[in-house]
């Protein structure tokens, strides 16, 4: 899709890059909220994002996309299937940053797209070029690396990888918007979430309404955190290339992984660096194939 005249042509890179970047620094948001468990935190998330995407939808007139999204039954079972996808993966990440653990969470969104390459190949019947399967061995070899070094599987980047890779291959084949979709996730994951949230709260087990004000506060904000990037991704992803979205999504692990090392002193080892200097060249290979296949087309 081409930029619309009216808008400037780095518009859209700055939807992008901004979706990005938050996503990058958002370590440090649930830093904040580490005195507080990361089942509590996620449950708040899933509640304040509900609240906060169906104001949206009301004031952008878009409750009927959302009406029609949960009316139509295989878009509905999908998602579902995604909501639960995606609490996963918010749950494993919270507490991987809380316990100081956010270099695993860097390399697992480094490895997420290569791990989209193999489920497109899996359940979409793709075809990997050469280059692709190069780099998959690659990052293969960077997992095996990681894995002698821990004596144990990396789990939490592989969890973050993979449940976020099948998230994104759900939402792929669902004709249903982001914001919308996001919606009915939430919808699906609310009733329990809020049962819980009653349940701590009544019982003074929580920390909401316990502790002070500003953890209240960041609870809530944390509906807003997780919306306003997906929606600036979206916009940016409708403005510019698809080659240039693939370059911008790697400023969120980048990001992360400096916050990681420089500003809360996580150990960056030998190992770290062979391993993540083998999927840094694994993804530097297909990032280079994808836009010289791009401009070839675009010529």
């Amino acid at each position: 899709m081409t930029t619309p005249p009216t808008l400037p042509p780095n518009r859209g890179v700055l939807y992008g890059a901004s979706a990005y970047i938050t996503w990058g620094i958002i370590p440090i948001f649930w830093k904040y909220l580490s005195h507080v468990g990361p089942v509590e935190i996620v449950t708040h998330r899933i509640v304040w994002t509900l609240i906060f995407a169906i104001s949206a939808l009301g004031a952008w007139h878009r409750l009927p996309k959302l009406y029609a999204a949960l009316t139509n039954r295989k878009a509905l079972m999908a998602l579902m299937v995604s909501a639960v996808l995606i609490a996963i993966n918010w749950g494993v990440f919270i507490w991987a940053v809380t316990v100081d653990h956010i270099i695993e969470t860097s390399l697992g969104y480094y490895i997420n797209p290569l791990v989209s390459f193999m489920l497109g190949v899996v359940f979409l019947g793709e075809k990997l070029t050469r280059i692709q399967l190069f780099a998959i061995g690659l990052a293969v070899l960077g997992v095996i690396n990681q894995t002698v070094s821990l004596g144990y599987l990396p789990w939490i980047s592989l969890v973050l990888a993979v449940s976020f890779g099948i998230y994104g291959l759900i939402r792929k084949t669902v004709a249903v918007e982001s914001l919308e979709g996001l919606t009915v996730e939430a919808i699906v994951l609310a009733p329990v979430s809020l049962g819980y949230i009653v349940y701590l709260v009544t019982t003074h087990q929580g920390a909401f309404l316990h502790i002070d004000m500003s953890t209240n506060l960041l609870l809530i904000v944390a509906g807003p955190i997780t919306a306003i990037p997906l929606l600036l991704f979206a916009a940016g992803a409708r403005l510019v290339r698809l080659s240039t979205m693939g370059f911008l999504q790697y400023l969120a692990p980048s990001i992360s992984l400096m916050i990681a090392v420089f500003l809360y002193n996580e150990p960056f080892t030998h190992a770290h660096a062979i391993t993540f200097a083998l999927i840094w060249s694994a993804l530097a290979l297909v990032s280079w194939e994808a836009f010289r296949r791009e401009a070839y087309s675009a010529a």
